[in-house]
């Protein structure tokens, strides 16, 4: 009846399980981390990051980097500040894109690195 990955008994290992119960966080924090991960699963979010955490850059710097519109742009920036992973500052009639903080980063880092293996 069992398959490959699949235990042929059923055995719940009390403590181990009341362990990590003890240790798991809350759900509000998972619901935060999926939103998170649901915003990084569209590529194009996921080329402004990476090319943000090479440089600040305006919405017309990003237009022409990926070839898109403005518009376009605005909108996924939008989604990316409504999740706290991009900020941005006015200098002059300029609005210029950064990553939040360095966990953004490390996010975007780590998330190219398991894709190339």
């Amino acid at each position: 009846m069992g398959g490959e990955g699949v235990c042929e008994v059923e055995y719940v290992n009390k403590k181990a399980v009341q362990e990590v119960k003890f240790r798991m966080l809350g759900d509000k924090t998972f619901l935060k981390t999926a939103g998170c991960f649901k915003i990084l699963g569209d590529s194009t979010r996921v080329k402004i990051l990476h090319a943000l955490s090479i440089k600040e850059l305006c919405v017309c710097d990003l237009s022409a980097l990926l070839g898109m519109t403005h518009s376009a742009v605005s909108h996924q920036l939008r989604l990316l500040r409504n999740t706290n992973l991009v900020k941005f500052r006015k200098e002059g009639k300029i609005v210029y894109y950064s990553l939040a903080d360095k966990h953004v980063v490390k996010l975007i880092d780590m998330g190219i690195e398991h894709a190339e293996e």
